[in-house]
């Protein structure tokens, strides 16, 4: 019996797209689809296709347009919601440190998801801080440090220091409480009520 991501991948493949896209490399916009699959969280479908002319692959994918999210800054100032701006600053952080992109793109969907089902015009950029730091520090806490140190914006070396200090200190509580059905580890709580300074 097949899954419900491989049957519904199944369906897509030998589909004859209507539309053409250019290819990356020739510019010409004569392609076909070889491939096509649902993406793994269901709201995109991968292409993978091949340009009759130079006979390079490329991948496209599609996306339901969704509605235009505004991020309001501190300074009151909006912006769009720029998911690649998240994976980015994510990025920096966990470089060279063991956190697969995927990890990120997942989280950055799963959260722009979530803000899409609320239905709201716009976001503040604090939320996404908090939310973006307590993933990181789930993950690794040299990405979270490093994103923290940006997102916060250190006065100085002492200010950094007394918050490494309050970050050794629960996460020694944490692994005391590790034991503990359903633990979830979080951020400590003055990190996330200091950033909106």
């Amino acid at each position: 019996m097949m899954s419900g991501n491989s049957a519904a991948s199944s369906l897509f493949i030998g589909i004859n797209c209507s539309f053409t896209m250019k290819c990356p490399f020739c510019e010409s916009l004569k392609n076909r689809v070889i491939d096509s699959r649902l993406s793994r969280d269901g709201v995109a479908i991968r292409r993978r296709r091949e340009c009759l002319d130079c006979k390079r692959r490329f991948t496209t994918y599609e996306r339901v347009e969704e509605v235009d999210l505004l991020v309001v800054k501190k300074d009151g100032r909006r912006e769009s919601f720029d998911r690649n701006k998240i994976i980015t600053g994510m990025l920096k952080a966990c470089e060279k440190r063991p956190i697969s992109v995927k990890i990120i793109e997942e989280f950055v969907s799963e959260f722009e998801r979530e803000l899409q089902e609320r239905g709201e015009r716009e976001v503040e950029s604090r939320e996404i801080g908090e939310r973006v730091i307590t993933k990181l520090y789930e993950l690794d806490e040299v990405a979270y440090v490093r994103f923290a140190s940006v997102y916060r914006s250190f006065k100085d070396i002492n200010h950094f220091m007394e918050e490494l200090k309050d970050l050794l200190k629960n996460k020694e509580s944490q692994k005391l409480a590790k034991a503990e059905e359903g633990y979830s580890p979080k951020p400590p709580l003055e990190l996330i009520k200091k950033s909106g300074d």
